[in-house]
């Protein structure tokens, strides 16, 4: 039939939620010599809607129709086929005649192919046609009457182009064969090492797909040069069938070999060894592998980490390594800007020298203003009414020095001062004004474990409802911290713990005995392999001893609410009252629990249940009020990271909590 080609194939290769939300924010940043990314949010950017009729060029419209068997419609296929075809991507490109637009739609048709063939559709068939005229590659007399009939469109109309497919019959795997050596595996192939079994859909991506976790079992069982060493795939095209076999050549197991680290020369090479915890001659892992990658990433100047290995073992059975480092662009700005209903406009900025004198050092200067909520009853009347103690700043300034004489140590100084009033006019709050200076050490055990300690100094004003307590805060701070976790803004494996104890006695020169800790651990569980379904959660917990709570800057209180706390409550408004206003306390308990579903490779929602209780008493527990938070989020999933936007609501609101919030951010929400 004119115009048809079929092929055998076997296997061989809101404004409103804006405007009354409880946050909301916009941002805008960029870096100095930082790559940009345009993203096309949910799709909304792009359009099926040809360029006008033209007398200069062929503007057209594609139609894909894909039916099964039984005459229906497969918009999954479609879809694939849309993505499959160059007509499709370059319909806002339109060719300036009949014959460049003949030659586009035939050069579609063996892709199509392939992408049926891709989804097991062995016996497919496709007829092109444009405005009713045929087109197959092989056909001349075709292709002359194609390209006069779309000639003859020209500045009438758009050119119709139809992609009719008849899918035919989903091929189903008959037989697997997988050779191995059985010593491996006596007892057989994991699952998770090759999941495909008899009668699953011959579908080549999947067959591809089972290749590759082959080969990374093997590889994560010691066996860095593992590959498939014969493939075949056999179409039996009458019984709609496929049998399938693989050889796998596992290679000889081995342990890490030499390390060489390499780079463009803009950071030290000794501060990124300080970074690798690889040693000579142990076990092959492709995981310690990531790890060192991961570890290497949290030098703020290296930009690009690739991680080779060599294609033989060296003398002694072991496979070097070769780790190559560029720099990040030194030098970068970045602007933000955001709104909410509750806590008020806010603006902030940083600058970064990501390496000052060639050995990753890190300098970052930043500072923010906001317009701060009234807590004495008062309320704003235009410019006019806005007074000095209204504004809200934040100044800090961090220099990081990695690889300190060359140990896994890294040199932390910082240095803040901030004003900030928490709460509103129903439930009252607090004003704070702290400068605070820390000098300590990150001592770096592994990949996933880290302690630091140093010293910190702080002076601090902060007045409440119990009144005005300035204070002198000398002591030792000690953080240790603990990530498994497989992505630091969308985790879906692993765990994080982490547990902070601070001292400030008064024989070091603070003016009051305060002696705190915390502790905060979160799970991350993906149900399937392809982490489309992962639960989450995390739970915290805090203690102060020493003075009482009227003499403790509220700035060392606990208080929960807010979106990195009980989402649907205001910033740090879950707190014991007294005289009808919040005081904080001496004790912290909170959790949060999220089911996280991709819904597409870019969207993605989430329910989620919060809860916090924050106590008078310095053991945590829930004799106060408890706070319950609930809702669904919705997370636009980018490269750099998902973009958060969260409704949620108190489930047992207090007189004053508003009655939802919307909270927007990059990241996920723990």
């Amino acid at each position: 039939m004119p115009g048809r080609a079929s092929r055998r194939y076997f296997f061989a290769s809101a404004r409103r939620i804006l405007g009354t939300g409880c946050a909301a924010i916009a941002v805008v940043s960029w870096s100095v010599c930082e790559s940009a990314h345009a993203l096309d949010f949910f799709g909304l950017f792009g359009s099926d809607d040809p360029p006008p009729v033209s007398a200069t060029a062929l503007s057209y419209r594609l139609a894909i129709e894909a039916k099964t068997e039984d005459g229906k419609e497969d918009s999954d296929a479609e879809q694939a086929l849309r993505d499959a075809s160059a007509t499709y991507r370059l319909r806002q490109e339109p060719p300036p005649d009949g014959d460049g637009l003949v030659r586009r739609v035939q050069a579609d048709i063996n892709p199509l192919l392939d992408t049926l063939w891709g989804l097991g559709r062995y016996n497919a068939e496709v007829d092109v046609a444009i405005d009713g005229v045929p087109v197959s590659p092989l056909d001349e007399t075709g292709f002359a009457a194609a390209a006069r009939r779309a000639d003859a469109l020209r500045n009438k109309t758009v050119v119709p182009i139809k992609v009719s497919v008849r899918l035919g019959r989903l091929f189903k795997l008959r037989t697997i064969d997988v050779d191995y050596p059985r010593d491996l595996a006596p007892q057989g192939l994991p699952r998770r090492a090759f999941g495909l079994k008899p009668g699953d859909p011959a579908v080549s991506a999947d067959l591809r797909a089972a290749q590759l976790k082959l080969v990374d079992w093997f590889r994560s069982n010691g066996h860095p040069l593992a590959k498939i060493a014969d493939v075949k795939a056999t179409v039996d095209h009458a019984a709609g069938a496929m049998d399938f076999r693989l050889r796998v050549d596992p290679g000889p197991k081995a342990g890490i070999g030499a390390v060489t680290i390499s780079g463009d020369g803009a950071v030290d090479p000794r501060v990124v060894a300080t970074h690798v915890y690889l040693k000579e001659g142990e076990p092959y892992s492709p995981e310690r592998l990531a790890l060192t990658k991961t570890s290497i990433a949290k030098i703020p100047a290296i930009g690009g980490i690739r991680i080779r290995e060599a294609d033989r073992l060296d003398a002694n059975g072991n496979l070097p390594v070769f780790i190559d480092v560029t720099q990040r662009p030194r030098h970068a700005v970045g602007l933000s800007a955001k709104y909410s209903t509750v806590d008020g406009p806010g603006i902030s900025g940083f600058y970064e020298d990501r390496n000052i004198f060639g050995g990753g050092e890190r300098l970052r200067l930043e500072a923010s203003a906001s317009l701060l909520q009234r807590i004495d009853g008062t309320s704003f009347n235009g410019f006019s009414n806005l007074h000095a103690s209204d504004f809200g700043a934040r100044f800090t300034g961090t220099f990081i020095k990695p690889g300190l004489f060359g140990t896994a140590n890294d040199l932390l100084i910082e240095a803040t001062a901030f004003r900030e009033r928490v709460g509103n006019n129903e439930l009252g709050g607090y004003t704070d004004d702290t400068v605070r200076g820390t000098i300590g050490v990150v001592h770096r055990f592994s990949e996933t474990a880290s302690l630091q300690g140093g010293l910190q100094v702080e002076q601090s004003r902060s007045q409440d409802v119990l009144g005005r307590v300035d204070a002198t805060l000398v002591g030792f701070t000690a953080t240790g911290r603990y990530d498994t976790t497989d992505n630091p803004l969308d985790p879906t494996r692993g765990v994080r713990l982490a547990a902070t104890v601070n001292a400030y006695p008064k024989l070091m020169g603070s003016t009051i005995n305060l002696f705190e800790g915390r502790v905060s651990g979160s799970a991350y569980y993906a149900l399937d392999e392809q982490a489309d379904y992962v639960l989450a959660g995390r739970l915290a917990a805090g203690s102060l001893a020493g003075a009482p709570l009227a003499d403790i800057p509220d700035s060392h209180r606990f208080f929960a609410g807010g979106g990195g706390s009980v989402r649907g409550y205001g910033f740090n408004t879950i707190s014991p009252m007294m005289f009808g206003q919040i005081t904080g306390g001496s004790s912290l308990i909170e959790g949060s629990a999220e089911v996280r579903v991709r819904i597409t490779p870019t969207i993605g929602l989430v329910p989620f249940l919060d809860f916090g209780s924050v106590s008078r008493s310095s053991l945590p527990g829930f004799s106060d009020y408890v706070g319950y938070g609930a809702g669904l989020g919705l997370r636009y999933l980018t490269p750099v990271g998902p973009i958060r936007l969260d409704v949620a609501t108190p489930l047992n609101p207090r007189p004053g909590d508003s009655r939802y919030a919307i909270y927007v951010s990059i990241g996920q929400a723990f």
